[in-house]
């Protein structure tokens, strides 16, 4: 049996109104140091599928990542594995 501490989480990124593409890669690179072609690509899903995983992490760590996330203004959430 899988303790909590070791579940994964996954940081969901999804589509909004309000952010400009080129500021969600913006964001996608300075917060996960992704290179541009990688940034550009999620930025991709969550503009076309409506959402996208950015990250997966215990839930500490995916729930600091979702904080950083909403403080620019992007709408994210933490799925369980």
């Amino acid at each position: 049996m899988t303790s909590s501490s070791q579940t994964q989480w996954d940081v969901v990124v999804w589509n909004d109104p309000v952010n400009l593409m080129n500021y969600v890669v913006w964001v996608f690179r300075s917060l996960f140091g992704f290179p541009d072609s990688v940034a550009r690509t999620l930025m991709t899903r969550v503009h076309e599928d409506g959402k996208a995983v950015v990250d997966s992490a215990p839930r500490e760590r995916a729930e600091m990542i979702a904080f950083r996330l909403h403080q620019h203004g992007l709408r994210a959430t933490l799925e369980q594995q």
